[in-house]
């Protein structure tokens, strides 16, 4: 997924002479055709987070638009302050394109699991968040953001996930994805989520209940006339994220069900990562399993909210 985005700021570059690309510490080899042919705007700085976010405001200030890439934790808590103060509070087009979101680093623990950066990033005034579900669609994103307003955070994958995204549908930010028309039950996913929300309908469709899919990749601005459209008729809507459930998905999607439709609101699951830092070390799928959001598991929450009394939903 990070080649996809990549790649795609190399092409955009080749026809926009505002792209710049700046890195922190990243691989040898990494974006070499850019810093081959456009060496006068590719920057490779060490671990300094903190200065490629000034740096990254200063090259916006003075016209240029900047793609900064480096490991989503440090791209998030490293660099808080300088992404508010630098980035935020003057509204520059600077894009945060952040590896390794969610728990993607889970062989290195904690110190490298990003599981509270879309809560983070939604509470910075101007700051756009998004989180692609696959490489094709980390693409499409990356190619609609030249002249998107303010400042944007793309949550990276690992890459090699399924493809669950389809051309025809086109990628618009904010603009929510139904990828499956629901009946019963509506999961709405975010990122890596998607892909097994889409397992677990499958699953659930054996079972004879309609699960319909919602692939919110963007969090910030939510789509919220998309997830009431998706939403109608509903007995439950299940969210699921690869992220901590203080502030991420779940909790704007509760907002907006409150806010909009009080006590005629579908019973809501919200499935993610409870108030912890993760102690256990090991694969992606590993903690996403001991957290609950394999697809097995994701339809299992989802019978068991349709089987509760109306209103029994916790």
């Amino acid at each position: 997924m990070r080649k996809a985005a990549t790649d795609a700021i190399y092409e955009l570059a080749k026809t926009d002479p505002r792209i710049v690309f700046v890195g922190s510490d990243l691989g040898a080899g990494t974006m070499d055709k850019f810093r081959k042919e456009m060496p006068e705007r590719f920057f490779m700085e060490g671990v300094s987070e903190q200065n490629i976010i000034g740096m990254a405001a200063g090259l916006a200030m003075d016209g240029f638009i900047p793609y900064v890439n480096t490991i989503a934790t440090f791209l998030t808590r490293r660099c808080y302050e300088q992404v508010a103060v630098d980035l935020c509070l003057h509204n520059l087009p600077v894009r945060l394109i952040a590896t390794g979101g969610g728990v993607v680093y889970a062989p290195l623990g904690p110190t490298h699991l990003a599981i509270e950066d879309l809560a983070i990033m939604r509470a910075l005034p101007n700051m756009t968040v998004t989180a692609p579900t696959d490489a094709p669609e980390a693409r499409r994103l990356v190619m609609s953001t030249v002249d998107l307003p303010g400042p944007l955070y793309v949550r990276i994958a690992k890459g090699g996930d399924p493809v669950v995204s389809r051309d025809e549908d086109g990628f618009q930010v904010g603009k929510a994805i139904l990828l499956r028309q629901p009946k019963d039950v509506l999961f709405v996913g975010i990122g890596v989520t998607v892909n097994r929300c889409l397992a677990a309908a499958d699953q659930l469709a054996a079972q004879g209940i309609g699960a319909g899919v919602l692939n919110m990749h963007t969090l910030k601005p939510l789509d919220e006339a998309g997830l009431l459209s998706a939403a109608k008729g509903v007995r439950a809507i299940v969210t699921v994220e690869e992220h901590t459930l203080m502030g991420g998905l779940g909790s704007a999607v509760g907002d907006v069900l409150l806010r909009r439709l009080g006590r005629t609101a579908p019973d809501l699951i919200t499935l993610g990562i409870p108030d912890v830092f993760p102690e256990k070390y090991g694969s992606q799928d590993a903690l996403m399993k001991h957290f609950g959001l394999q697809p097995t598991q994701i339809a299992e929450a989802a019978v068991r909210v349709l089987s509760a009394p109306v209103g029994a939903a916790a």
